[in-house]
């Protein structure tokens, strides 16, 4: 069983607690994908009986893109993804059997291991409650400025939440809109299907899409409020 941790879409985070218990129960392993998660909601993977978690450096991590991490409990053995050279046991033809080496082929990337210690060491300096809550308070302001932009529709929950929203204005073009936004306010948006075309269709918006605005720690209230006057003014002019 594999489960996104939080919704790159919607922002919706899943129970892993109660699927870990599920999956233990029917001898299923599980994996906790928290690409989206990682450095801003805890997860205890004994608490969620997970078998493994896969993470991405470079989204609430802060690090660079190309690295990530993978936790492999104990007794499980998945077979390494690609084979060759790990500058250990150089004098055998076969992958080393012994950790990380067995799931490391092939030269390091040590200068984006090295950012994103950087970023985790920013992350921790802070703490992972108060980025989230940073975010979750942006994301609050954002839906309650949607709500005053005529057509303008939420698809996710209100909380709790990661802090990405998604939505649609009915009448208007959500690429052309992104675009708009872009060219005349200097807003960067990303839109379409969010490499998640199975959520799109679960939520109802394939194959447009949605217009998603995702929140760092650096973002604030101002931009929020310079975000919805912007939309405001394209969708008050067609």
């Amino acid at each position: 069983m594999v489960v996104n941790h939080g919704s790159n879409v919607t922002g919706s985070i899943a129970p892993v607690e109660e699927i870990g218990r599920l999956c233990r129960a029917c001898g299923s392993r599980f994996l906790i994908d928290a690409a989206q998660t990682a450095g801003l909601v805890p997860v205890d993977v004994e608490q969620c009986a997970a078998d493994f978690l896969a993470f991405s450096g470079h989204k609430g991590l802060y690090g660079l893109q190309g690295t990530g991490g993978l936790y492999i409990r104990e007794g499980a053995d998945p077979s390494p993804l690609r084979f060759g050279g790990t500058g250990s046991n150089s004098e055998s033809d076969e992958q080393p059997r012994f950790l990380p080496d067995r799931f490391e082929s092939g030269t390091r990337n040590g200068p984006g291991i090295a950012a994103l210690g950087a970023g985790v060491s920013f992350i921790m300096e802070r703490g992972t409650g108060t980025v989230l809550k940073h975010g979750s308070a942006l994301r609050e302001a954002l839906c309650d400025g949607l709500a005053m932009v005529p057509g303008a529709r939420v698809h996710g929950p209100r909380a709790p939440a990661l802090p990405t929203v998604s939505f649609t204005v009915e009448g208007y073009d959500g690429g052309t809109t992104a675009q708009r936004l872009s060219d005349e306010y200097d807003i960067a948006v990303r839109v379409g299907l969010h490499c998640a075309p199975l959520a799109h269709r679960a939520i109802g918006t394939f194959p447009q899409g949605t217009i998603r605005v995702s929140f760092s720690c650096f973002n604030t209230e101002k931009e929020v409020v310079a975000f919805c006057a912007a939309l405001a003014g394209i969708c008050g002019k067609r």
